[in-house]
Order: structure tokens, then sequence, then C-alpha cells
């Protein structure tokens, strides 16, 4: 029985670019194939062409044996082809119910939309695969973690035989992963077909059929999950071993650099999103904030960083009042920010990556001398940093925009990290990374935290949060429920505290915990 899917000697350049050369890909009925590679080794253009969002220069795609031609993303549903893309495909400003049926509106009498047949699907696909969503909700106002359900409720309207998913996992918790692959083992056994694309190993050794490794464009191997290990396939990667666990050395926390009292936030609609929260962190001191999304954390950044106004409450920045402050003040008070979201609020996509590695400093000398910027200095210190921070792009003048989602986390990570700084707010700031890089992230967080920086760092990601931190503060409804050493604490009862559970031996278990709240 011939495979399901078929990509024959799939070939795909860009200027100064090989990204895929001569991929060839199968895909079984009922299969879970994982995809792996670096950030840039081509992966995500490869599902492009399969979804219709980009042509191959050269090669062919088979589904059930026979040759097809995908041109548009409309002619990869009518073959049966589905894809949740790692950064969303959403329009702000519409409803759930809106995104969800665009392009497969049902009409009644009168050729009216009929959004409540179309909520009503949403709906029974939302119980059905556990995925709670308001069809009625506009997504601008969505969490990320929430926006992603929306994405997968997509697929799963259009009843794709063919799923591919694009790093789904890169904005959900644990536990929302563990309901995915749920979701997923459901979909195989029904007969549905599924590539995965992901940075996460020990997702791909858990929940893949077979796994396919792809290094800069060119497929360089395959793996069975059930005798492969994280090393092996780390290594097939990126081509050399990889440190999977930073190592970091007890330090003592030096002065307090932040100090957040009694703060209370609001969301639009005055509703009271972030309670009463106050925590410090130090110099030396990596101060992870846990949660699952959508509890705090984002307006919690917000707040923090100059982005969102806060309701009452106070926080100190070097002994200094910012609360309200602009981002620019904060920014120029020696603060670095990695947002969670790196297009809307991290970049600027039509810019070209050069000007992107200055949006802090631009202003200022050596960049700019008076009104009138520095363009030698700005570009020799654009080739510094591509170079420091492995940014893989084939020019400094290239629109940051196009480049992968890695990378473009790499020239935030490179922009912030590349100044003098005291405290560092990092949201997700290995989201949508391969191992290689989220390596070397890690290891430079740990860097700056030994060179005496704070760093606030928030995650969903437990391995990170405990690998990092040294005191951890977890999140729950908009609180902080619980304050406690990350040395202390195990992962298992660091996820009952994400979900509202404080055991009742938890002091016991983690000696010098504060427990802020323990009844809910």
């Amino acid at each position: 029985m011939a495979p399901i899917l078929q990509l024959k000697g799939i070939t795909k350049k860009f200027p100064g670019v090989l990204a895929n050369d001569h991929i060839d890909l199968s895909l079984e009925k009922g299969e879970i194939l994982a995809l792996l590679g670096e950030n840039g080794a081509g992966k995500t253009t490869l599902m492009n062409i399969l979804y219709g969002l980009y042509q191959p220069d050269e090669g062919e795609i088979l589904v059930k044996d026979k040759i097809i031609s995908i041109s548009t993303p409309t002619d990869a549903i009518n073959a049966g082809i589905g894809m949740v893309h790692q950064h969303f495909m959403l329009i702000p400003v519409f409803t759930v119910t809106e995104n969800v049926m665009l392009g497969s509106e049902p009409v009644k009498a009168g050729d009216f939309l009929d959004r409540a047949k179309a909520a009503g699907k949403i709906n029974e696909i939302s119980k059905q695969y556990n995925l709670s969503v308001d069809p009625n909700h506009y997504v601008k106002d969505l969490p990320v973690g929430v926006q992603q359900r929306v994405e997968i409720i997509k697929l799963l309207y259009r009843n794709a035989e063919i799923l591919i998913f694009d790093e789904p996992t890169a904005v959900l918790t644990p536990q929302e992963a563990d309901e995915l692959f749920g979701i997923m083992r459901t979909l195989t056994k029904q007969g549905k077909s599924i590539i995965f694309i992901t940075h996460k190993l020990r997702e791909v050794l858990e929940i893949s059929d077979r796994i396919m490794v792809i290094r800069r464009g060119a497929v360089v191997g395959e793996a069975d999950p059930k005798t492969a290990n994280r090393e092996q396939l780390a290594e097939m990667m990126v081509g050399h071993p990889v440190d999977l666990v930073v190592e970091k050395a007890t330090k003592k926390p030096g002065e307090t650099v932040l100090a957040v009292k009694d703060l209370v936030v609001t969301d639009i609609f005055k509703q009271i999103v972030v309670e009463d929260v106050s925590f410090d962190v130090h110099a030396g001191q990596v101060l992870g904030v846990a949660g699952v999304q959508g509890n705090g954390q984002t307006e919690l950044v917000e707040v923090i960083t100059g982005l969102r106004k806060i309701h009452s409450g106070k926080i100190t920045f070097n002994g200094k009042d910012i609360s309200n402050a602009s981002p620019r003040e904060i920014t120029e008070a020696g603060s670095a920010h990695v947002p969670e979201d790196r297009q809307a609020d991290g970049l600027v996509l039509s810019f070209p990556i050069a000007e992107n590695l200055v949006l802090c400093t631009y202003y200022q000398p050596p960049f700019s001398k008076g009104i009138n910027l520095q363009f030698e200095t700005i570009l020799s210190n654009s080739e510094k940093l591509i170079k420091d921070f492995d940014i893989r792009t084939p020019s400094p003048l290239t629109p940051v925009g196009s480049l992968s989602g890695g990378n473009q986390q790499k020239v935030i990570i490179a922009r912030e990290l590349s100044r003098p700084i005291k405290l560092l707010v990092a949201s997700q700031p290995t989201r949508g990374l391969d191992v290689g890089s989220i390596e070397y992230i890690h290891k430079r967080i740990i860097q700056i935290r030994d060179e005496g920086c704070a760093v606030l760092l928030v995650s969903p990601e437990l391995d990170e949060i405990i690998e990092l931190s040294d005191r951890i503060a977890v999140m729950f409804r908009g609180k902080i429920i619980a304050i406690v050493n990350a040395n202390e604490i195990s992962k298992k009862t660091l996820g009952l505290l994400m979900a509202g559970v404080v055991p009742e031996k938890i002091e016991k278990e983690t000696e010098g915990t504060k427990v802020v709240e323990t009844t809910f």
C-alpha cells in the first residue's frame, strides 16, 4: 500500500540560501512523523511548500500515490491537508467563530452567514477535544495559549486527513501538551496522518512513530523513537554534542534590584488580572515565574516593562519608583526585555536585521550623532552580533520578518544582552527554539546572572524554570500562591501548584518554602 503522502526531490532556494535540498519524505496512513531540525534548517519551508504558501523550484508532491499541484492553501485544503502554523494565522479583530469559518463559511436562507451553525460546530470540537474556547470572543483579547487552541480548531473544523503541526506546543503548558497528544493519538486512530514539527526532544520520543532529521536544508537521517535518546537526536540536529542541562553554581544573591509591592492590574474590561502580587528580584539571582498560560503572567511582564499601566501598587527598580514609567525610561534605567510575542512586541518585521539590533539605542552614540544615524556603525554592530549569536541570514540588511522564528528570537536576544543591563525580564525566551539555541540562551542567562544581573524569567516550561531559577514564584488566577526554592521542590509538586493545588505536605517536602495561599 502506497504512503498517503510523498515528497520527492523537493528543492527551494531563496537569495543566498538553499532552504530545501532535494528532500524526500513519506508519510503513512495513521502515522505521526516527527520532523526535527535547527532553526533555519528548512522544516517550515518544506511544510509551507506542502501547504501551498511556497512553490518548489524542483520536485513533486504525491497524495494517495497521485501527483498533485499545490499552488495555494485552498489547493492543500482540497487535497485534505491542514496546517497549524508556528506563528498564528489569525485576524485579531475577528471573533473566534469568524476566524475558524473564514474560507469555509456556512450560509442560511438569503445567503447570510450562519455564525450560529459555525459556533455550534466549534463548541462541539472544543468539547470533544477538550479545547476550551468561547466562539464569541475576539482573538485580540485572547491569551497566546488560547489563540493556539483556535488554530487547532481551525484544522479540525475542516476535517483534514493530513495534519501538519508546526511547533504546536510552543505556547502550551505540559498539561496542555499532554491534552494535545491525546488529540493526536485519537486522530491517528481514526486514520488521520500527522507531521509534527517540534524542537522538544521529549515530545518527539513520546508521541512520534518515526523521526526524520533535517540539517541545513537536507535530510541527515531517520531515527526510531523506541531506540533513540535525546542526546543522539540533539547531535543529529546540530552536528555536534549538546549539553541538555545547564550547569549552574550556587550564588549568594545581592541587593534588591526589582521590588514589586501589592500590585494590581486590570484588563480592558476593568477586570482584575493581577491581584496583590508582591516579590523581589535580587542581583545575581534568577526568579522564575511559573504558571499555566493566561494566569496573569503576560500582564505582570507588561506593567514591569512599561507596556501597560498599573491599577494600584508600586514597582521599584534600583530604588527608583518606575510605576507607570514609559518603556524608554525603564530601558534607559538598565532593563532588558525579551517579550512573549516576538513579532508583535520585539521586532519591526519590515526593518532590516541591522536596524532591529539597535531599536533600544539607535538615538544614542555611537549609532547616532544628533539627528543623523551612523549607518556604517549600525551595520558593523549588526555584523558582530550576527556572528556572536549565530543568526542565520544572508545579510544584515535582510528584513527580519523573513527570518525563521528561531532566528528572529536570536535577534531580540542579541539586542537585549549586548548592552549593559541590571535587570533582564525574559518571557518565554526559548519559545520555538532548537536545542542548540536553547543551550546557548540558557548559558547566556546564567552568565549574566553570575555577572550580577537580576533576572525575572517567565516560562510555562517546567524544565526551563527549574533548571535556571534560584527561586520560583507560582502564579494562579492572577495571584502568586507560592514562592519556593528551585532546588527544594519536585517537578510534580510544581506542576500541582501551577494547577492551583497546594499539597498538604508541601512545607515538609520543600523546607524554606513560602506558601502565600493554601486554599482555593
